[in-house]
């Protein structure tokens, strides 16, 4: 049983507070009968509200990341189908690239995008039908290079962008995106591999052909590949035999990436091949799942932390609750009594609990990145808002009240005669 030292202050100094019920005073006192036993509790919360914490901002960054590396779920590639080839079949994915932003289509030449391109005509032919459609928001032209700078072994994917870089749907880490013929912006492993920094300058080349260019902004493409974006003006400096690939196309808000796929299609006609395919949401829904089921797992085990504490003590002060009963006291008002007994504990370990669960966000994101030879914008670290952080900070009062109820309610059915009896 409880020492008499233990707690009797606090009961004699919640009883003055005349404004609130008395059951509530009982309750908020109770867990100064047993230091060590609500310290146990606090700690079985603290770690289920950091594990809420925790599992909502890594979920929130998982969900901006894939965001920044895909933009939307569904993918569209129209394809120029080359003269007497059957339709290709479309892969799913995006290339390694980011889509565009706002559900993207890409429109890709002949041969699945060889390094001669498409021709004028097949460009004309389909910027034609993607200004006529009339859910195309905007679109850039695509060009793409293999080159093999010494220093990076595995070589180097260039892209080239012919209009605003920012309609690509790339994030940016740090810097800009790049403007003009002398700029370009890198990934991370790039800096990596080369040395190299925001702001440095670096020499491509590629069949007698040198062009030196400013590296100004890096951005979120994480990977095994070196990654470099320019203007189509610079890829045909390093190499004039590289042309525009696909067409990659920004869909207005609301647009369905299928039926506009389908819409091209038969505004093209049988010489292009148009698909939609998913390209790799699935990945990050999976881990994202993976996450709720772990965080809510430790909930659970926190929960039932509460109420093996909560348990113990009902069995402790049965005869308590049955004087309470006899003079009185009624079950709702037991039942406040033991909810109330954890709940201060809970609301500390829950207000705790938050700046633990950001600390710890914090530092596993940049780790998940940098395994993934990339850095992280910005975003994915301001993954909290205000409203979240007040929300969370009560999530540890709602794992001590749901560990509670259970105990609390069979005290508060319990009759009067048999808690009596108990000693």
């Amino acid at each position: 049983a409880p020492r008499p030292k233990h707690g009797y202050a606090a009961h004699r100094a919640l009883a003055r507070l005349a404004w609130l019920p008395r059951p509530v005073t009982l309750g908020l006192a109770a867990p100064t009968a047993r230091p060590a036993r609500t310290l146990v509790t606090a700690v079985a919360v603290l770690f289920g509200a950091v594990a809420v914490t925790f599992g909502v901002g890594l979920g929130t960054s998982l969900t901006r990341a894939y965001a920044d590396i895909a933009q939307s779920v569904l993918s569209v590639r129209v394809l120029a189908v080359p003269t007497g080839a059957p339709g290709p079949a479309a892969p799913g994915g995006n290339g390694g690239r980011p889509g565009p932003g706002g559900g993207g289509i890409r429109v890709v030449g002949p041969g699945l995008g060889g390094p001669s391109g498409l021709t004028a005509a097949q460009r004309r032919t389909i910027t034609a039908a993607l200004a006529a459609e009339p859910g195309t928001l905007h679109y850039v032209a695509v060009g793409q290079d293999q080159l093999n700078p010494p220093g990076l072994t595995s070589g180097l994917n260039v892209t080239a962008y012919g209009g605003d870089p920012a309609w690509s749907g790339l994030a940016l880490i740090s810097g800009r995106f790049y403007s003009g013929a002398a700029e370009a912006d890198v990934n991370t492993l790039f800096l990596t591999d080369t040395g190299t920094s925001v702001g440095s300058t670096y020499a491509l080349s590629s069949g007698g052909h040198t062009l030196t260019v400013r590296l100004v902004g890096q951005v979120f493409q994480p990977g095994n590949d070196a990654q470099i974006y320019l203007s189509p003006a610079a890829l045909a400096a390093v190499d004039p035999g590289a042309g525009v690939q696909e067409y990659d196309v920004s869909l207005r808000p609301g647009t369905n990436a299928q039926a506009y796929a389908n819409a091209m299609s038969a505004r093209l006609g049988s010489s292009y091949f148009a698909d939609a395919s998913q390209d790799g949401g699935g990945v990050f829904a999976a881990v994202e799942t993976l996450v709720a089921l772990l965080t809510l797992l430790i909930i659970v085990v926190a929960g039932l932390g509460v109420l093996n504490t909560v348990a113990l003590q009902i069995r402790e002060r049965a005869h308590d609750i049955g004087v309470f009963k006899s003079v009185g006291m009624t079950p709702r008002q037991t039942l406040a009594m033991i909810l109330c007994s954890v709940a201060v504990v809970g609301l500390v370990a829950g207000i705790i609990a938050v700046p633990v669960g950001m600390y710890l966000h914090d530092g596993v994101v940049p780790t998940m990145a940098h395994a993934a030879n990339s850095g992280i914008p910005a975003s994915l670290l301001t993954a909290y808002l205000p409203w979240e952080v007040v929300a969370l900070a009560l999530a540890g009062l709602a794992i001590a009240i749901a560990g509670a109820l259970g105990p609390a309610s069979w005290a508060a059915g319990t009759r009067t005669a048999f808690a009596l009896r108990a000693e």
